[in-house]
């Protein structure tokens, strides 16, 4: 097709149409690449752009802050429980055709968000429309790009589309706070549509990619994985809630222990059928949703167990800072995407420069050092916390963490690419964001958790022997906030004990306990994040010490398109 001679014709020699000719088909290449980088930012701009709206979102909808907390976790479900079955939707009904029907599905999604009174409806559009059409439009975009340029452009067509996603986490705040603090946080979810719009304009001019022998899809393993994933996710995030291992008061429970440890038991147990279910498919001469054998490439679970670290330490930290800032410190939502910035800046500027700079750097030593940055930033934002602390000290750590962010893209992407064949490559994909969604879907279900928790336990003890509460308050309290505190600010507080009736010394006092409460659940939220990196260090051995396609030590050209690399070299 003519999209993939675009990087030859620089060969040609041949003056006059010639040279027209391949302006015409550079011309188009850069509109498709567009096109399908466009697609990526904006699949990737929702697990960031709200975040620093989390209070006002709560409040304009009428639900708490674990009530968004929800919403953004069941949109990171919602595809990573879905992205595998879209990928094979894409393969039975054609690349294009899924990216198309995909972004109509994430617009009426982004509508229905843009109009949503209540929670209910919001979870209909963002968490449901919006994550089923990402499910179906981040798999065609792997095989469309592939589809579209030629093995000498490949790797610098996949390169700029990550850039793209690596650019909507890190405007994401801004955006945020700008639409919430002048306009409203529905105009984001409006923009969504434009844009939406606009890509539907663009996407004529995209090639299908080769279609496959359209296999049928398999429906038991679909279902299997989907209900495996949410069942597991489901249990992580009702654990504020519920408890850990012993139940709370009114919370259900099965032979006297909480319900989400059976819940995360029977997820497990259900992802392990499917993986039989699988193998039993293959050897039966079936076509099965994950080919069992790329399961058993140590560089592909390498590169998929590092995607899955970063996503769920990058949304936990996502989830917890915002609320320091806007909730703890009372900052507006453009002050605090403003000091969300410092992680943007470093985090591109890492993405970018690293495979630019460092074309032939070992890319499991970039990987290890990223994520010892992720766990310095982490470890630095906790021993910052203070309750006399301002919203300065976020900015060291956030520019750790950024690092550590953009080094851990810079290089997993490629990781997981090269690892097979190229007509692996949109199975790959469908994979790999299966797994970015489910750690970034467990990442802020786990610090959403971990932080109610920890306030609730530290809102109690300080309530409890106070004399400035009554006993007979005492044990109301003890009673009806047990089960989960929910995060506030001190306006809000102030507010709900005002109606309350309550007296000034019980008023300062639930102040103070709140300050310190609060101050305990994020320090817990981020001390798991900060153990959750450590943890990552272990699995770094998988990742290749050479770059893709490197026999030794660096030989390679670098990776920009001028240099003409070969692109992403087939696998094992």
């Amino acid at each position: 097709m003519a999209s993939r001679a675009s990087g030859t014709s620089g060969t040609s020699g041949t003056p006059g149409t010639s040279g027209a000719g391949a302006s015409g088909r550079s011309s188009k290449a850069g509109l498709v690449l567009l096109t399908l980088a466009s697609g990526q930012f904006l699949m990737t701009l929702d697990s960031s752009v709200m975040n620093v709206s989390i209070a006002t979102v709560a409040e304009d909808v009428g639900t708490t802050v674990s009530g968004i907390q929800g919403a953004i976790t069941a949109y990171t479900l919602v595809m990573a429980m879905f992205m595998i079955p879209g990928g094979k939707v894409g393969a039975l009904i054609g690349r294009k055709r899924a990216f198309l029907v995909g972004c109509v599905i994430y617009g009426c999604g982004s509508l229905t968000t843009a109009l949503a009174p209540n929670l209910p409806v919001l979870l209909v559009g963002w968490s449901f429309l919006e994550g089923i059409g990402a499910a179906l439009i981040l798999p065609a975009i792997v095989a469309l790009v592939a589809g579209n340029f030629g093995v000498e452009r490949r790797s610098a067509a996949y390169g700029l589309v990550a850039a793209a996603g690596a650019a909507a986490i890190a405007v994401g705040p801004l955006i945020g706070g700008i639409a919430t603090t002048y306009f409203s946080w529905r105009w984001v979810f409006a923009g969504e549509v434009v844009i939406v719009l606009g890509i539907l304009v663009l996407a004529r001019r995209i090639a299908d990619a080769p279609a496959d022998q359209s296999p049928p899809i398999d429906l038991v393993g679909a279902a299997l994985c989907a209900l495996g994933l949410g069942v597991f996710v489901y249990g992580v995030l009702r654990s504020g809630a519920w408890g850990w291992f012993l139940p709370k008061p009114d919370a259900p429970a099965w032979l006297g222990v909480s319900l989400v440890v059976w819940l995360i038991l029977a997820g497990l147990l259900l992802i392990r059928v499917f993986l039989a279910w699988e193998n039993r498919l293959v050897e039966r001469g079936g076509e099965p949703l994950v080919d069992p054998a790329l399961l058993r490439n140590r560089q592909l679970t390498g590169g998929l167990t590092m995607f899955f670290f970063q996503y769920l330490v990058q949304m936990g930290v996502f989830f917890v800072v915002p609320l320091y800032l806007s909730v703890a410190l009372g900052l507006s939502a453009l002050q605090t995407g403003a000091r969300i910035l410092p992680l943007s800046l470093t985090l591109l500027a890492a993405a970018i420069l690293i495979p630019r700079l460092l074309p032939d750097v070992s890319p499991r030593r970039v990987v290890r050092l990223g994520v010892l940055a992720l766990f310095a930033g982490a470890v630095a934002l906790l021993a910052a916390l203070d309750a006399d602390a301002g919203a300065e000290i976020v900015t060291l750590p956030l520019l750790l963490i950024g690092l550590g962010m953009g080094a851990l893209a810079s290089q997993l992407g490629a990781v997981t690419v090269s690892a097979v064949p190229d007509e692996k490559s949109a199975e790959v994909g469908g994979v790999q964001n299966a797994v970015t969604n489910l750690g970034a879907s467990i990442g802020t279900a786990l610090a959403g958790s971990i932080l109610i928790g920890a306030l609730t336990s530290s809102f109690l003890a300080h309530v409890e022997g106070n004399p400035a509460f009554p006993d007979e308050v005492q044990s109301q309290a003890v009673v009806k906030l047990e089960s989960g505190v929910p995060f506030l600010s001190d306006a809000q507080l102030t507010e709900a004990l005002d109606t309350a009736g309550a007296d000034s010394e019980a008023t300062q006092a639930a102040l103070d306990a709140n300050a310190a409460a609060r101050l305990d659940g994020l320090r817990a939220a981020l001390a798991v994040l900060a153990l959750t990196a450590l943890l990552a260090l272990f699995f770094t051995r998988r990742i290749p010490a050479t770059q893709p396609g490197s026999p030794g030590p660096a030989t390679q050209p670098g990776s920009s398109a001028s240099s003409g690399p070969a692109g992403p070299p087939k696998g094992t």
